[in-house]
């Protein structure tokens, strides 16, 4: 059985993985922002299996990264990653936000984060193989303008949400192979449309589905050897936006994302 780090655990999509995951033996690190709530999801957990919560601001990189080092300080057996905090698009029509780091909030929390996460976490997974990486997307991508990856002009909070989850199947490429040959697999999907959470009911979209239609996608990528580098909608391998793919982009997206890393 896996131990499993899976964020944004206390609500939606992660906490209904987190149950399926518990129920089946694995061992659940529940990630949440507010402190009283994890403790809370961790409490139920806990009537199923083995769970442990770990609370941060996924918005403050000094957060993630200290999230890192606490959970491959305290569990060094950590052989599955999935990043599934995200920030919607928000109200139609509201403004643009920042993080705590002054970076577009959506690239922030729904980009930034995990890359810096797994970064952290990559010498524990590399340890710990076959480890997985999983990385919760969307089929909503729009490319980013390198010209302006912050978006500070013509702000839309969707465009915003749809430029994070490409920049993060692009980066989810590039890491599988970067990790090709190690035992680790990085794969990205799209779980379901507009699932029934208050990130799609905060956007003022009737939702389509359950979270529940889109568990077996994250499921399944976390738990069974689907190979690396791939794009699922669902459960089925797909293609993600043409433009995740191309190596010029790629390698800008590189570029630009270790500069606002370092900042």
């Amino acid at each position: 059985m896996s131990t499993v780090l899976i964020t944004g655990a206390t609500s939606g999509l992660g906490r209904y993985v987190a149950f399926e995951l518990v129920r089946s033996g694995h061992v659940v690190l529940a990630h949440g922002r507010d402190r009283a709530r994890t403790e809370h999801l961790v409490a139920e957990l806990r009537t199923e299996g083995t769970a442990e919560g770990f609370v941060a601001d996924l918005a403050r990189l000094a957060e993630v990264r200290e999230l890192g080092a606490r959970v491959a300080a305290t569990h060094p057996e950590l052989d599955v990653l999935i990043n599934n905090a995200g920030v919607g698009g928000g109200t139609p029509g509201s403004g643009r936000e920042v993080s705590a780091d002054g970076h577009e909030l959506r690239l922030a929390v729904n980009y930034l984060a995990p890359v810096a996460l797994t970064r952290s976490l990559l010498p524990v997974l590399r340890e710990n193989t076959p480890a997985r990486v999983v990385n919760v997307g969307s089929a909503g991508q729009e490319p980013l303008d390198f010209a302006d990856p912050e978006l500070t002009r013509g702000y839309s909070g969707l465009s915003a949400y749809c430029r994070s989850k490409f920049a993060l199947a692009a980066h989810t490429f590039t890491l599988a192979e970067e990790l090709a040959d190690t035992g680790v697999s990085v794969n990205v999907l799209h779980p379901a449309t507009f699932m029934d959470t208050a990130m799609v009911r905060e956007s003022a979209v009737t939702p389509w589905h359950t979270v529940a239609d889109g568990a077996p996608g994250v499921l399944a990528l976390a738990t069974e050897d689907r190979g690396s580098g791939g794009y699922f909608d669902g459960t089925r391998r797909a293609r993600a936006h043409e433009g995740t793919y191309d190596p010029q982009v790629r390698r800008r997206l590189t570029a630009v994302t270790d500069q606002l890393l370092a900042v």
